[in-house]
């Protein structure tokens, strides 16, 4: 493949249009506030499974059994002992029960072991900690007790394959388009769901909420990303995961305030309605426009963004017809899609590597957010401090991607993540406040990982099929997502092999990552040419001042 010179000069030239409109003005922070905004209800549904889906202490309804009204007379207490049988830790069993009351256990002592027992088809709550929740409203305990975690995997289901949907999606019908879709289908299915009469009726609502969710999520950074100079891109990516953190916080407090699930639900999805009015007030991509031949458009907005940022219009002696050709091929109706992520060997190379990379990164994180109980604090406590450290972890990222680079600060954050669960497998429960200190660590680390890596991957794969890359990468991280619940049931098989699994799936992550190229102060590429034949660096005076002449001819205003 032979290297086509203006693959070089359209992307230096676009560079030069954003620094001429100025590439972080007023306008780019408009932007970047208008998508962190919906951002702050991502974590909110994402990890809302670790309220809404909890199982409170319960035990088998027994007054159902007193057909002669005989546990009347007895305290609350005695009714437990003379109806329940006893686990090997005292505490009445969860899903068994006498089919007759026992008397004789009062005088005895015994824990009623060896007595026949029948399985519940009632239960009592403990409701001190929630009002309701899906266990106790659709009684997902005992034999269905694995469905509570299935919501969460049905939901992220939802969000792995709107993670391939958005992606062709956006590189097809623009950024823009997608994301008023996006911000939509969460308002009428998340609605929805809060007024569900079944599991399953919820269950299907659920995916169709992830759905439409995983849309804000990868639109909204690469929305940002392409109207930002090359050296704002590492504050805009850490801007847009703050919102994130600013987002899981909130939903500690909301979940603390407000008991009852269904209630909710409404109150963590009701402010996408604020964000489907702020739509209007979002551009297109304008390098999505230029990559697609679509050079009026892309005058309007950068002119929107030159009065916006300058007060005045951009400069008619730049050439934006240049931008044509940008796709590297003779027909600028060309339509690229996920095929075009493995057709050519350096890009087929870092789609594998990312696609291992996101899965161990969003398998690790979730696996960390979904286990919340365990450390000797309550589960908003533990919900809070896991988010709050995430503040810190992505402010020390967001300076250390500056000075050591992508590669060496997603390899180190998973490395550390994954060293953090295996020391935490050899200390005791009764040593909760080191295992406490260990894991928010590591939860903090596993933040910083995923911040690095929406940032890193938007750098890597060119403007023509970034959205595709993004889709991708959204899918096998929500692959990792939708098995993660599932490690965590593995505990009742062995309890420590749900660490292992996530210990050893960090580990491996962090090492593939040192395959990856570096891209820091590097420019975004636009075309597949740009990647498969990147510009090397100490290139001869000669070449830099061709490429300069060039530029000049296509636009005499800029130099």
């Amino acid at each position: 493949m032979e290297k086509d010179p203006r693959s070089f000069l359209n992307r230096m030239l676009f560079e030069t249009v954003l620094e001429e409109v100025n590439g972080f003005g007023p306008f780019q922070i408009l932007i970047l506030v208008l998508l962190c905004s919906p951002r702050i209800v991502l974590p909110c549904h994402f990890l809302l499974n670790n309220f809404i889906a909890a199982i409170p202490p319960h035990h088998c309804d027994f007054k159902a059994a007193d057909h002669d009204g005989l546990l009347s007379n007895l305290s609350e207490q005695q009714r437990l002992v003379v109806s329940l049988p006893l686990t090997e830790d005292g505490l009445p069993k969860a899903c068994e029960m006498f089919p007759e009351a026992q008397f004789d256990l009062l005088s005895n002592g015994s824990s009623g072991s060896d007595l026949p027992t029948v399985h519940c088809s009632r239960w009592v709550y403990d409701n001190s900690t929630f009002t309701s929740t899906l266990a106790t409203e659709f009684d997902l305990v005992c034999d269905r007790k694995s469905l509570a975690r299935t919501a969460s995997t049905i939901f992220f289901m939802g969000v792995m394959l709107g993670g391939i949907a958005f992606g062709f999606l956006c590189d097809k019908y623009g950024r823009k388009n997608m994301l008023l879709l996006s911000y939509a289908l969460p308002v009428v299915f998340g609605l929805s769901s809060a007024f569900v009469t079944s599991y399953e009726m919820f269950a299907v609502l659920r995916f169709f909420t992830g759905f439409g969710l995983t849309g804000i999520s990868i639109i909204s950074l690469v929305l940002s990303l392409e109207w930002s100079d090359t050296i704002h891109r590492s504050f805009i990516g850490v801007m847009g995961s703050t919102a994130w953190s600013v987002g899981n916080m909130i939903l500690a407090g909301l979940a603390f305030s407000i008991r009852d699930w269904r209630h909710l639900m409404l109150a963590v999805t009701a402010p996408l309605g604020l964000a489907l009015l702020s739509w209007w007030w979002l551009p297109e991509s304008a390098r999505w426009l230029l990559a697609n031949g679509k050079v009026e458009k892309a005058r309007f907005y950068l002119n929107r963004c030159s009065k916006f940022n300058k007060g005045q219009t951009l400069s008619p002696q730049i050439q934006l017809e240049s931008f044509i050709d940008i796709k590297g091929t003779k027909k600028a109706e060309k339509t690229y899609n996920f095929l075009d992520l493995v057709r050519t060997p350096r890009i087929r190379s870092y789609t594998i590597i990312t696609g291992i990379v996101w899965y161990g990164v969003a398998q690790t994180y979730y696996g960390i957010s979904l286990n919340i109980s365990g450390f000797g604090l309550s589960i908003y406590l533990t919900h809070f401090i896991y988010s709050a450290i995430e503040v810190p972890a992505k402010w020390t990222i967001f300076v250390l991607l500056n000075i050591i680079g992508r590669k060496w600060c997603q390899a180190g954050t998973q490395l550390l993540t994954g060293i953090c669960i295996f020391i935490n497998i050899f200390i005791p429960d009764s040593l909760w406040y080191v295992r406490a200190a260990i894991a928010i660590l590591g939860k903090g680390a596993s933040e910083a990982a995923f911040t690095t890596v929406f940032l890193y991957t938007t750098e890597i794969f060119p403007t023509v099929i970034r959205q595709n890359a993004m889709g991708y990468t959204a899918f096998m991280s929500r692959l990792g997502v939708c098995i993660s619940p599932l490690i965590l049931l593995l505990e009742d098989v062995w309890v420590t092999l749900p660490q292992i699994i996530l210990c050893t799936g960090a580990i491996l992550s962090g090492l593939v990552v040192l395959l990856l190229p570096e891209t820091l102060n590097i420019h975004l590429p636009e075309t597949i040419e740009d990647v498969e034949n990147p510009r090397r660096k100490g290139t001869s005076d000669g070449v830099e001042s061709t490429e300069a002449r060039l530029d000049s001819k296509l636009s005499p205003g800029l130099t």
